[in-house]
């Protein structure tokens, strides 16, 4: 499993992160799944509890994410400028995190993942994908290049850590209603 995880935590940090970070995570998320108990035993600051929705090394991959790789938040619009901030000042986007404010979900995701399949066009963009079970926020997802996805779905399967575009799955949810 530690291979598995450290092939996603590579793909959704799309560079974001050092070798070495990746790794380390891969491996306290491995030890967490592999039994929890000892994990929490070795790791007594570990803040988890058995009524999260989540098992414990799924709780520490999405725990030991930066903020520039897991973007948590109530609104589109918050969700959409912690993305911006992420890039940086060097990257410049035509959308505007005050331009989702007041917009219907599905129109707001539609217009940030048209915005971010613009972006590295040598990766085909980026993907929003909503990533394992959110605890603090409405919102939880992760960047993923465009060319990677297929492999990210795989491997959150094989993990069993939620994952899924976001736009498609908004999408799909109303349509279902």
């Amino acid at each position: 499993m530690n291979a598995q995880l450290e092939e996603l935590i590579s793909k959704i940090s799309s560079g974001c992160m050092l070798a070495e970070d990746v790794q380390r995570i891969a491996d306290e998320a491995a030890q967490a799944y592999a039994d929890p108990e000892k994990f929490l035993a070795a790791n007594p600051d570990i803040n988890f509890d058995d009524e999260f929705p989540i098992p414990l090394g799924e709780w520490v991959v999405a725990g030991s994410l930066p903020e520039t790789v897991l973007f948590m938040a109530d609104s589109y619009d918050a969700l959409f400028e912690q993305v911006v901030e992420s890039f940086g000042a060097e990257v410049s986007f035509v959308l505007k995190p005050k331009q989702l404010v007041k917009v219907e979900p599905l129109k707001a995701l539609n217009r940030i993942q048209v915005q971010l399949s613009s972006l590295s066009p040598d990766t085909k963009g980026y993907v929003l994908v909503n990533f394992s079970e959110p605890l603090d926020y409405a919102l939880q997802a992760v960047l993923v290049y465009t060319t990677d996805l297929p492999r990210v779905l795989e491997l959150a399967v094989e993990i069993g850590i939620y994952a899924a575009p976001a736009y498609e799955s908004l999408k799909a949810e109303l349509e279902a209603e």
